[in-house]
């Protein structure tokens, strides 16, 4: 029998990958959120953790490190033999956790609730992670040497003996996780007859062997202890931030390529292996302090492995005037070769300049910053940002300021209807706040960083959670429904006001009815038809820049306990639907309850010819300029874009988007027959991958209605 290529075993795991979405939706139904690379929890795992409050919850460093050893413990172990690295998990701890993730029987927050909900806060009190470990401190240590700095400094602060008992306690866990693969991993070696196999499970066997107490020193054993510390940082409260991939593992690959051990196909195969995993924020190129190119060879080869995965993967190439064209270039024919919407692009010098603006940064830190989430970047091990966990959503602000001012003043007008909507969403940013500042005071007590904290600066040396010891704390809070807005004083403005086509208590009441009947509708068709965010020097894209700037006051100023403060950013995450049931009808003709826009993107059907740099143009102009992201989601048939210049002209714009201040491209090459084909009958096309928002996802897993946001705006955004 021939020898399996490395291909060759690619191919046979991508099948193997198949069968387990089909089975995870089986046992989960359609998931409308990323992939992670877990596999279908298997009918052995039997796994039930104590709570340790009244309300069922299972709360604190306690709690928790010993919910987590349980659930550890109870894993059954995951080993591929086609594979070169080993390990999976099947089951979220904060699966157990779903109705309690917020401790409200010692902190609650009644008095937030009734602003929160009026105004559609998604406060992040029960969110989890959104902040990012620094990998370079746990690789250079491993796991015993982090045991050994937690039990050394467990001697110098005897007052804070429950965090360093939890934290041993979860790196025990590991040990003895990795532990229970080595075995598997020796059984699995008794019965193989295949010489390569039995070679690369050898070599599986050493890294695991060596791993566990010592800090990984190839190439293998280095992604080996990215894959362990991924899986149980993921299977604790879904973290899947990760870290400058190509620069951290470059002297590894470096090393053993001298050695004469690694050679290109075994580190791309391994490489694959690991995106395989975990589909974990992943950063590449980009540039260093000094602004030199970081581009490099395993920046190739890690674009060639999510290549040979083609599927679900979360890299992000961060793009700098310095960074190699070259290396571009060939990152964006991946995204048309594959149709996988991997990778996406941010934009390194609107970021670096955003980022600076607050306090206590400096250009080194600001360009340690990786893509660590779906719209979100945060210094690795510095930084507690809990970006994309805080939202609020301004269409609903709207709604209420609208209704308001009609039901309150005779003589409305825009200018007074901006006043209103300035007043509620400046209500609105401050329970954020309120929420924001909770949770900071808190969280340590309610759900802790064990993993973070491990690979964080300071945590185990003073015995705190990132949550208190962060050299940086920049609390995101994102805006929703920016083109619903915008577009809804662009029409006001421009039918009522300059046109004067209909009545102000026409258009309320038509809101009130939703547009019914023959009057109604010919109303909401005259009102969508107004200039529109996205068309270019339209009233629309005037109104968008006025509320960004609003909106970016609001959030930037609002005050914030000691050392704390929030910066502001436009992103929707995949809540449209659910953002959108909060709304009634709004004046840009958008029926009531039907979803919100996306992101910072325009409508759908902003424009007739769908022109990509009007949209670029316009998302660029609405940046909060603090150093986080109003990501520009564009949709293209491949094509389309071949009879547009192709690969070449998609570059420029992506270059032409950064230089204008945009800071974040998300892109999905699909072809438009087959995705209308998989919207009808997901099942018939298994590899199908699109980017919903930030993530990457299987569109066989996605419910009808995620999967209709993506062909509406497919066949809707040009």
């Amino acid at each position: 029998m021939a020898e399996w290529t490395y291909r060759q075993r690619m191919e046979s795991l991508r099948k193997t990958k198949q069968k387990h979405t089909f089975a995870k939706r089986e046992q989960k139904g359609y998931t409308d959120e990323d992939d992670y690379g877990n596999i279908p929890v298997p009918p052995e795992f039997c796994f039930r953790p104590q709570p340790n409050s009244p309300n069922g919850g299972i709360y604190g460093y306690d709690g928790l490190s010993r919910a987590l050893e349980g659930m550890l413990d109870a894993y059954p172990i995951y080993v591929d033999p086609l594979e070169m690295l080993c390990g999976r998990w099947s089951k979220l701890l904060t699966d157990y956790r779903a109705d309690t993730r917020w401790d409200e029987v010692r902190f609650p927050y009644d008095d937030l609730k009734p602003l929160q909900e009026f105004y559609d806060i998604t406060s992040g009190l029960d969110n989890e992670a959104h902040c990012t470990p620094d990998f370079r401190i746990g690789l250079r240590l491993g796991f015993g040497g982090l045991l050994e700095k937690v039990r050394f400094y467990r001697c110098l602060n005897p007052d804070r003996s429950e965090y360093y008992d939890a934290e041993e306690r979860v790196l025990l866990a590991i040990q003895r996780f990795i532990g229970r693969h080595i075995e598997k991993i020796k059984a699995l070696l008794a019965v193989e007859d295949r010489p390569e196999i039995r070679d690369s499970l050898h070599q599986m066997l050493v890294a695991n062997e060596n791993i566990v107490s010592h800090p990984p020193e190839t190439f293998l054993e280095a992604c080996q202890w990215t894959a362990y510390f991924a899986n149980v940082s993921r299977a604790y409260n879904r973290d899947g931030a990760g870290y400058q991939l190509d620069v951290v593992l470059t002297p590894y690959y470096e090393h053993d390529v001298a050695a004469g051990t690694l050679d290109d196909e075994k580190a791309t195969f391994i490489l694959a292996n690991l995106l395989l995993i975990d589909t974990r924020y992943y950063q590449i190129a980009g540039v260093d302090a000094f602004d030199r190119d970081q581009t490099c060879r395993l920046s190739y080869l890690i674009l060639e492995a999510a290549h040979w995965l083609r599927g679900t993967a979360n890299l992000t190439v961060r793009v700098h005037e310095n960074v190699s064209r070259e290396f571009l270039r060939t990152a964006v024919t991946y995204l048309f070769r594959d149709r996988c919407a991997w990778p996406r692009f941010c934009g390194d010098d609107a970021l670096v300049k955003g980022f600076l603006q607050n306090r206590g940064v400096d250009k080194r830190l600001a360009r340690e910053r990786v893509a660590s989430g779906c719209n979100w970047l945060c210094v690795p091990g510095r930084e507690y940002c809990i970006n994309d966990t805080v939202k609020i959503n301004i269409a609903r602000v709207f709604d209420v300021a609208f209704h308001d001012m009609m039901d309150s003043h005779s003589q409305p007008s825009t200018q007074l209807l901006m006043d209103y909507f300035r007043r509620h969403l400046e209500r609105a940013v401050d329970v954020t706040a309120r929420g924001v500042a909770l949770r900071l005071a808190h969280i340590e007590q309610v759900q802790p960083e064990l993993l973070i904290n491990l690979l964080t600066h300071g945590s185990i040396e003073s015995g705190t959670d990132i949550s208190r010891c962060a050299q940086l704390h920049t609390i995101g809070v994102d805006g929703a429904g920016l083109a619903v807005v915008a577009d809804s004083f662009a029409a006001l403005e421009q039918r009522v006001e300059r046109e004067r086509l209909v009545g102000w208590e026409e258009v309320h009441q038509a809101l009130h009815e939703d547009f019914a009947g023959i009057q109604g509708e010919r109303l909401r068709q005259m009102l969508a038809a107004s200039e529109r965010y996205c068309q270019g020097g339209s009233l629309g894209d005037r109104w968008a820049r006025r509320v960004t700037e609003c909106f970016r006051q609001l959030v930037h100023n609002q005050p914030m306990p000691e050392g704390s403060q929030l910066v502001p950013g436009w992103f929707s995450w995949s809540r449209t639907i659910l953002y959108g049931q909060r709304v009634d009808a709004t004046p840009n003709g958008r029926h009531a309850h039907t979803p919100i826009s996306h992101g910072a993107n325009p409508v759908p059907g902003f424009r007739k010819d769908g022109a990509v740099t009007a949209q670029s143009t316009g998302i660029a102009s609405v940046q909060l300029s603090l150093g986080n992201t109003a990501p520009l989601q564009l949709e293209f048939d491949p094509r389309i874009s071949e009879e547009e210049g192709g690969i070449e002209r998609i570059l420029q714009l992506i270059l032409q988007h950064f230089r204008l201040g945009g800071t974040l491209v998300n892109i999905n090459v699909l072809d438009g027959e087959k995705l209308l084909a998989a919207h009808k009958n997901p099942a018939l096309y298994p590899d199908l991958v699109v980017r919903v928002t930030g993530f990457t996802a299987y569109f066989v897993s996605l419910s009808r209605q995620f999967r209709q946001l993506v062909v509406d705006r497919f066949l809707n955004g040009f």
